[in-house]
């Protein structure tokens, strides 16, 4: 190379990477202001005016649903075993949490974590059982599981039976009622959330990854598979329990036809699967669109069977247009926007 080319080599600007490390930065930020916003949204009662209690409610049931999908999400996206019976917990959260407080006294806004510890017990001892199975036996090991469960609490008078238990309405305004949900709620959402996405920039995350692509190539690897499941399976019923703690609260009614049925899992399975199995911000988007479908088509047609097929008709659409779900067919297409790329 003549003096010549290497000073026009020197003097031409060499040509950037993809543009990632801002738009990674304005991800935090977006979200930030989010969240702000959402921390926000009780004090706008003013401007919001006589529909409050409504937004409030909606707000909740989005937010639940976001904690619920984003669990699931650890086990039936990040490891690829579909659990059609993830709600079982959702019910032993509530009525754990409805256990201390009518026995103890303690408010399930206290106990909602204790109640996630003890749905994490159980998730590891139906882990030990359920994940020696794979593939469609173990989806109807985990139907058997949510069946078996509801029945014992449908029998088991301690906890009220079939008749379940009322439970005593918090101590707060009735006006102001909604709100202590609400921000419980959002911890329990903002908690879901970010534990997906530390999953998904760790070896643990990694390494369910790799068994959802191929188990055995994983095993072959060294990857110790049985307990990378029993692990996911376990922390993936924490966030599910607190939900159902301060859900159960919030009904001040606990009854096994509330948690222990399978249309309550299959809503965590669609919106996964809307949003996007195995990304992080994938389950809170089919949440957010799921919700607001199925209130807009209930508020339009109401609850008849013709609600049912349009909301029908409408998650096919979804589901043939983007068969990755909304993140992940944008991520391939390369049209994701930065705040929603979290992986």
């Amino acid at each position: 190379m003549t003096q010549v080319e290497k000073r026009e080599s020197a003097d031409t600007p060499v040509s950037p990477g993809p543009p990632e490390t801002a738009p990674k930065r304005y991800r935090y930020v977006v979200v930030g202001l989010v969240t702000l916003l959402l921390a926000l949204l009780p004090l706008a009662r003013p401007m919001i005016g006589q529909p409050f209690n409504y937004v409030m409610q909606m707000g909740i049931v989005v937010l639940m649903w976001i904690a619920m999908s984003s669990s699931w999400n650890l086990i039936g996206g990040f490891t690829g075993y579909i659990s059609l019976g993830h709600n079982v917990f959702f019910g032993i959260g509530g009525y754990a949490a409805g256990m201390f407080l009518l026995y103890y006294g303690w408010s399930p806004f206290l106990t909602a974590a204790l109640a996630g510890l003890i749905a994490v017990a159980f998730g590891f001892l139906f882990g030990l059982i359920t994940l020696r199975t794979r593939g469609p036996s173990f989806i109807i090991s985990t139907i058997a599981l949510l069946l078996m469960t509801g029945l014992i609490f449908d029998n088991w008078e301690f906890v009220g039976g079939s008749n379940g238990l009322s439970l005593p309405l918090p101590p707060f305004p009735i006006e102001d009622l909604k709100i202590p949900f609400y921000y419980a709620m959002l911890i329990i959402a903002i908690g879901s959330v970010y534990l997906g996405y530390r999953v998904a920039h760790s070896k643990f995350g990694l390494a369910l990854r790799a068994i959802a692509q191929d188990e055995t190539k994983a095993e072959v690897a060294g990857i110790d598979t049985r307990r990378m499941k029993i692990a996911a399976f376990s922390i993936s019923a924490f966030f599910v329990g607190s939900a159902g703690a301060i859900w159960g609260y919030s009904l001040s009614y606990l009854r096994p036809t509330v948690f222990f049925i399978i249309g309550v899992a299959a809503q965590m399975v669609l919106m996964v699967i809307i949003g996007g199995r195995g990304t992080v911000a994938g389950p809170a988007v089919g949440a957010i669109l799921l919700v607001t479908l199925n209130e807009i088509s209930v508020s339009q047609f109401g609850s008849s069977e013709l609600n049912i097929v349009i909301t029908g008709v409408i998650l096919l659409v979804v589901l043939l247009f983007f068969p990755l779900g909304v993140v992940g067919t944008l991520r391939e297409k390369g049209r994701l926007p930065a705040f929603l790329d979290w992986d």
